[in-house]
């Protein structure tokens, strides 16, 4: 019975898959960020003024407002960057 051949990640062959999996990775983990972020100025503020749950709730939403409002950033940035045909992906530092 002959072996299979081991599936290697080629960068050059699967560069595009790759980039898009990095655009991916950095939502969600930008949404994440400020969300938790935000919970736990929350959750500071709750036990700082005794409340129960309230700030912990305001500042989720503010979380998931302003993180979508980054995310929204980034993808226009993004978009921009393929229309002027540079798809170099280096966080911003040029």
């Amino acid at each position: 019975m002959p072996e299979k051949k081991k599936k290697v990640f080629d960068y050059n062959r699967d560069r595009a898959w790759a980039e898009n999996l990095y655009v991916v990775t950095q939502l969600g983990l930008t949404m994440a960020g400020c969300i938790a972020f935000c919970f736990f100025i929350g959750l500071y503020l709750d036990r700082w003024l005794g409340t129960k749950g309230v700030f912990i709730t305001i500042f989720i939403i503010l979380g998931v407002i302003g993180g979508a409002n980054v995310v929204y950033r980034q993808i226009l940035e993004i978009t921009e960057q393929k229309e002027d045909g540079k798809t170099n992906f280096n966080n911003g530092i040029d």
